[in-house]
C-alpha cells in the first residue's frame, strides 16, 4: 500500500520543523523592520521642468508642496492642478517602487528552504 496525503518523503524531522519555525521568525523580524525603515524616508518628485517638487513620506502622506512663482498663473489653475497630481503620483510611485524591491529581497531568503 502507498503512503496516504502528508509531505513527499514523510513529514519533515522535529530539527527541520524548528529550523523553519526559526527562519520565519527571522523573516518576519526583518520584514517589521524594513517596514519601520521605509515609513521613515521622504521620496520627492517633480513637475514641470522642476517647478513644481512634491515629497511623500513612506506612508503615503503628502508632506511638502514646493511652486516656483513663475508656475502659478490665475488663468490656468488647471495646469498646476495637473502638474501636482503628476507630481504626487510620480513621488508615491517611487516609494512603492522601494518598498516592493525591499520585501522581494526578503521573500527571496525563504527560496529553496522550504521542506514542501
Amino acid at each position: 500500500m502507498g503512503k496516504r496525503g502528508g509531505y513527499p518523503g514523510g513529514m519533515p524531522s522535529n530539527m527541520n520543523m524548528n529550523n523553519l519555525m526559526k527562519q520565519a521568525q527571522k523573516m518576519q523580524k526583518q520584514m517589521e523592520e524594513t517596514a519601520r525603515e521605509l515609513e521613515t524616508k521622504e521620496y520627492k518628485a517633480t513637475a514641470g521642468g522642476g517647478a513644481i517638487e512634491v515629497t511623500v513620506s513612506g506612508k503615503h502622506r503628502l508632506k511638502e508642496v514646493t511652486l516656483a512663482e513663475e508656475i502659478v498663473d490665475p488663468d490656468d489653475i488647471e495646469m498646476l492642478q495637473d502638474l501636482i497630481i503628476a507630481a504626487a503620483n510620480e513621488a508615491l510611485e517611487a516609494a512603492d517602487q522601494d518598498s516592493t524591491s525591499a520585501f522581494s529581497g526578503l521573500a527571496g531568503g525563504l527560496g529553496g528552504s522550504l521542506p514542501f
